[in-house]
Formats: C-alpha cells, structure tokens, sequence
C-alpha cells in the first residue's frame, strides 16, 4: 500500500480484532516506522515496546478496560522522556506524536488496525503509570500511548471529514 492509500484508510478502529497473530517481523517493521519519525534537536526522547506475549497482553488489557481492544493479539507502549531539548523548549509530545502516526500508517499498511489510545491512560487514575510497572518501564519514562493492534474482524467506519475549503487553503486564511 502506498503511503496516500493508508493516510486516507486510517481510521480509529474501535471493533473487534480476529485471532489472527501479529507476526514479529511486522511488529518490528512498525517499531521502525515509529522510531524513524522526526525528533526535537533529534533527541529521540519516544521509546517503543511492543507485547505479544499473552500474559502480558492480558494484565495490559486488564488495566486498559477497553472492552473494544481485548480481542486484540498485539500492543503497542510508546514511552516518552521530557527532555529540554532546546533552551526551554522540550518536544516529547511532538516526538512520540509523530512516532505514533508513523506506526498508525504502518499497521495500516500492513493490513492491520488500531486505535490511538492517550486520555484514558494519561487520566488522573494513571493507568499508565500501572502499565509501565507490568513492562518493568524505568521512572524516568513516562507511558503516553497503548496502541491495540490487529486484523479487523468488523467493517471499518469511518469518520465523515469537514471539506478541504473549510480546513485548507493557499496563501492565507480563507483564500481559494
């Protein structure tokens, strides 16, 4: 699939995953992608753990109570360090922002779904700070992100998209 195709089939899947398995080469191909994004003075404060591993996975999703996701055969943890990379300046959240995209477009391309998961985890309940205790993530790091990944097992829906005039234009606001 070329990189237009799976920008445009990108969408938040919230459905049911088949039991099909998530091979190792494809979940490091979607690490790639993801540690391949651009970084803030290049400091590559975004660290990547994939989970296959059921046990794993199953204390993950227990954490997660997303009920949409727990079919899921993979995940993804996306880590972020806030480092100051310029001045006062740090670009943790850009990095792992463009690091999840990359993976988002990989996984489609691949021919699997998933949903980007932050609020939920980042809330005031930090159930991602209970995840990265399971993945033994050192206190330095903090877990953003839990990314489900799957084949999926429902049509996918997508989301209706305001125009390109509304959104978009050349040579200033509101220009045709």
């Amino acid at each position: 699939m070329d990189a237009l195709s799976a920008i445009r089939n990108r969408t938040s899947y919230r459905g049911t995953y088949s039991n099909t398995a998530v091979t190792r080469e494809d979940l490091q191909s979607i690490l790639e992608a993801g540690l391949a994004a651009p970084s803030g003075c290049n400091k590559q404060t975004t660290k990547l753990i994939a989970v296959d591993d059921p046990e794993i996975l199953g204390k993950l999703k227990n954490l997660a109570k997303l009920p949409w996701a727990d079919s899921a055969p993979a995940a993804i943890a996306v880590l972020t360090e806030r480092v100051f990379a310029y001045r006062d300046k740090c670009f943790s959240i850009q990095d792992y922002s463009a690091a999840i995209e990359n993976m988002l477009l990989c996984i489609v391309a691949l021919g699997y779904q998933s949903c980007w998961v932050e609020g939920h985890i980042t809330d005031a309940d930090e159930i991602g700070k209970q995840m990265a205790a399971v993945l033994g993530v050192p206190e330095k790091y903090e877990l953003v992100c839990y990314l489900p990944v799957g084949k999926a097992a429902e049509d996918l829906r997508h989301v209706k998209k305001r125009p390109f005039e509304e959104r978009a234009w050349f040579n200033g606001y509101g220009h045709s």
